[in-house]
């Protein structure tokens, strides 16, 4: 397919599919790979490793004479196929063995390859002390997803295949090795230690790890089956807090997808420089070591709990059940992703999990908003990796929870449970999670499927609300604003049945009977109750009238907020003032501060400064925090200020990035203040560090001196070290505002050389690309010969830091680092941010200098004109 189709099909958003995308399919089978063994022998000082791969393969067809398998970068010694030589062709990716016998149906084959392999690109890690880093632990550690298992071992690469496995390694005293399955046997051998792993069920070749260390060993256990984690010695508190809850989580999922934990044990691995969050390896679970928390990072860090439960999903829903091809992902990434709503329900409450869900909405929305919109189902890109995106973690949560909408709570789990056990160790496609609803509850829900799944997009709402008083009628007109006007039969409108709620307050009790309103105690509270009705929308625009004895005091669109929307809501202040403050449910109660911060004007700011004091809600008082702060008048400032004190550090930070944006003297003082005093919170300080060089860089009346925020910033920088650098990389990106400043350029370079802290040397990285854009042309050189270094280097992190960098500048020159690193990198996901970023840089060069003198200027008359309109507000304030 062209490329002009996408673009043309893609209504006005980027294509996902990049020059050189293909349609990809599962390969021809030779046979059924029924099992792995890997005999290996590390040699960690030299980033080596050498064995033997034995793959036992039932042959499906006969007279096969040739069997091709995956294997990059490796030295190949010898093949045998039960124990004959055979001929073999090897090119650096594909190992082609010749069979000196033509395969027959039913007589296995036992290949046997000798190999080893150093200084690996992938799929195996060699992590050490150096001369700058040299308390880096000694570890290796493997990653196999997405095709990255061929660069350590040779094997048929894709995740069709399900067999057995077993690894046996040789590691030097004292570290232990960790892999799937259960440990049948070590044994001594003088320096050296050797660990026996054997994996008893079926799973693809990704899922085979390795992890080997010189860990701390914290034994739990659900069931009488072991639970451990393994981190750095020295950490164990940090693991116990982090990983506690996992033997309750073990219980829950297993009771909710009615199927006990399937593996014999389950261990946790927290590793040094991992690429990822976390990765579900069958049985042991390999985790960055940077979700271990300490005592205040607790305070407000829920991603570990998160991740934690994420990856322990996986144990059902990508390791017992399996995808067949890549391009259904979506199916354990969405149910992993929707797990970690599923659990913040559990452990938390109804309104966390509602909250927990618009964030991972919004993370979906702004990839497709800003990056490129796609079916969450597709198998045309370059490398299966460019899939593991927000569609298929965020969107596809937000997917089962409409399936779980449609379904109720008790056919919902019917239909997951009978998913689960009818295609426990075997392979799926989406087409498998259909049949299974259907085969469970009877419903066909393919309608839902085609408009979120198999099409990219979703529904923007518009919905306009007036009354009339003679009639008793209530008119809700909503527009699909995804729709192009005159365009009523376009493939981009979605059909949904959507309850409407009206809301009555305490003070317009009306009887409930009266009304005919259930009462569904998720949706009412002492002192709201909603009337609802349920509408068909399925056109651009309809007007729907509802006929209520009393007006009501707000309207509900979406009762339960369960479809995957965008809303912008065209209410009178009353309604939205009525909603924000008694909405039982905290996603609507957003949806109104929003509606009100763009009404904007003295009512919506006094009606957000009260919900940010009153609110019982921690996730509401969050987003009013951010709202405020698009109100042009100086009033927001007061009402935002106060959130300063609230007992939740989730809205001490929002309200400190919102200061941050209203960049007066006065927001300045509150945040030096609170950064000289200090939080209980490290993010809360780190946004502090942030909104100090924000607001001092901006154009003030009475600008704080540069010399003294710079000496603030680079105090934090001397003495605030800490759990994951978090503080002082706000202090990196406060630089970083000063865009013309050398002397804040100067300080950044400094933390871009190795022997920093990593994630400090990670943020003063993307740092440079920030305050590149007002350096004189000779910093500017400087700055772009440092990024050209840094792009040499191989660690991931690194690359994708580089890249974000590079995409902030305004040269044409960034475009050329780019282009090189996009050729030279070996792995996708960079290839892929590194082309994103020159569209981005493209776009920054325009007229780029224009534009910004007007920006500032427009900024400069934006102020004066917030200043005339608060003193305006006040005057007919006191007028009234």
């Amino acid at each position: 397919m062209s490329q002009s189709y996408f673009d043309t099909d893609n209504n006005g958003h980027k294509p996902f599919e990049l020059p050189g995308a293909k349609p990809h399919y599962s390969p021809d089978r030779p046979g059924q790979v029924e099992h792995i063994f890997l005999d290996l022998s590390l040699d960690i000082p030299g980033q080596s490793c050498q064995g033997s791969c034995s793959i036992r393969l039932l042959p499906i067809r006969n007279g096969i004479d040739r069997l091709t398998l995956d294997a990059v970068n490796l030295n190949i010694e010898s093949v045998q196929v039960d124990e004959v030589p055979q001929n073999f062709d090897y090119d650096g990716e594909q190992l082609s063995i010749q069979l000196s016998q033509g395969t027959q149906i039913g007589k296995r084959l036992l290949i046997a390859i000798a190999y080893s392999v150093t200084k690996p690109q992938r799929g195996i890690y060699f992590i050490q002390p150096d001369k700058h880093y040299p308390n880096k632990p000694t570890q290796v550690w493997t990653q196999g997803e997405d095709e990255d298992s061929r660069f350590w071992f040779p094997c048929f690469d894709y995740p069709g295949q399900l067999s057995t496995s077993e690894i046996r390694v040789r590691v030097p005293n004292p570290l232990v090795a960790i892999s799937n399955g259960e440990l049948i046997n070590t044994t001594v051998d003088g320096d050296y230690k050797i660990y026996h792993w054997s994996q008893q069920q079926v799973h693809p070749n990704y899922l085979m790890t390795l992890a080997v260390g010189d860990f701390a060993e914290i034994r739990d256990e659900w069931k009488e089956k072991p639970v451990t984690y393994y981190v750095e010695k020295g950490r164990e508190e940090d693991a116990k807090r982090s990983m506690g809850k996992t033997p309750r989580m073990i219980e829950f999922l297993s009771q909710k997808y009615g199927y006990a934990y399937p593996f014999p044990k389950y261990a946790q691995v927290c590793v040094d420089d991992f690429i990822f969050g976390g990765m579900e390896n069958t049985s042991t679970t390999l985790l960055t070591d940077k979700c271990l928390l300490d005592e205040r990072a607790a305070l407000d860090n829920r991603n570990t709990e998160g991740l934690v439960v994420h990856e322990l999903a996986h144990q059902w829903f990508g390791d017992l059940v399996v995808i067949k091809h890549w391009s259904h992902a979506w199916i354990k990434e969405g149910m992993a992703s929707y797990s970690e709503v599923m659990w913040t329900e559990h452990e938390y409450s109804l309104q966390e999990a509602a909250y927990y869900r618009l964030l991972e909405a919004r993370r979906y929305l702004s990839e497709d908003s800003s990056r490129y919109r796609r079916p969450m189902v597709t198998n045309v890109y370059r490398e299966p990796i460019e899939l593991f995106d927000r569609h298929i973690y965020e969107k596809g949560s937000c997917v089962y929870h409409m399936i779980r909408a449609q379904l109720g709570d008790d056919l919902f789990w019917q239909a997951i449970q009978t998913f689960v056990r009818d295609n426990a160790h075997k392979t799926v496609e989406t087409i498998d999670l259909l049949r299974a609803i259907e085969k469970a509850t009877g419903r066909n829900l393919l309608f839902l499927f085609d408009q979120y799944v198999y099409r990219g997009g979703h529904p923007e709402f518009n919905i306009a609300y007036s009354w009339d008083g003679d009639a008793n009628l209530a008119k809700i007109t909503v527009t699909q604003t995804q729709v192009g006007e005159g365009k009523n039969g376009t493939k981009d409108l979605f059909d949904l049945k959507i309850p409407i709620g009206f809301g009555y307050t305490q003070q317009e009790k009306v009887r409930s009977e009266e009304l005919g309103v259930k009462n569904n105690s998720k949706l009412e509270t002492p002192n709201s109750q909603l009337k609802t009705f349920t509408v068909r929308v399925n056109e651009r625009e309809q007007s729907f009238y509802f006929p209520l004895e009393n007006k009501p005091q707000y309207i509900s669109f979406d009762v339960g907020n369960n479809y995957l929307k965008t809303v912008s809501l065209e209410y009178a202040l009353p309604e939205l003032k009525a909603q924000l403050e008694f909405d039982p449910d905290p996603i609507s109660r957003i949806y109104a501060a929003e509606a009100l911060a763009k009404k904007g004007g003295l009512e919506a700011t006094k009606a957000l400064s009260k919900a940010l004091k009153n609110d019982p809600f921690w996730g509401v008082r969050v987003q009013v925090a951010k709202q405020l702060t698009q109100i042009n008048l100086d009033q927001a400032f007061d009402g935002l200020v106060v959130g300063l004190k609230d007992p939740d550090a989730y809205v001490r930070r929002a309200v400190v990035e919102g200061l941050a944006q209203i960049k007066t003297n006065e927001s300045y003082k509150a945040v030096k203040d609170l950064l000289q005093k200090g939080d209980l919170s490290y993010y809360v300080e780190a946004a502090a560090c942030r909104a100090v060089g924000a607001i001092a860089s901006a154009n003030l009346e009475e600008k704080p001196k540069e010399d003294k925020v710079l000496k603030l910033l680079k105090s934090v920088l001397e003495e605030k070290a800490g759990w994951n650098e978090v503080v002082r990389s706000g202090a990196i990106v406060g630089l970083a505002e000063f865009k013309t400043s050398q002397a804040a350029l100067n300080l950044l370079m400094e933390y871009t050389k190795l022997g920093v802290p990593q994630p400090l040397r990670l943020a003063a990285i993307r740092a440079l690309g920030q305050i590149s854009v007002g350096q004189s042309p000779v910093n500017l050189e400087r700055i772009l010969e440092r990024l050209t270094e840094l792009a040499k280097e191989t660690f991931f992190l690194t690359q994708v830091s580089v890249a974000i960098a590079l995409g902030q500048m305004e040269t044409s020159k960034a475009i050329g680092i780019l282009r090189s690193l996009a050729e030279q990198t070996s792995d996708g996901r960079v290839r892929r941010y590194a082309e994103e970023e020159i569209s981005k840089v493209q776009n920054n060069i325009g007229s780029e200098k224009t534009l910004r003198q007007l920006r500032e200027e427009f900024d400069q008359l934006k102020q004066q004109n917030q200043e005339l309109r608060s003193r305006l507000e006040n005057l007919e304030a006191k007028s009234k």
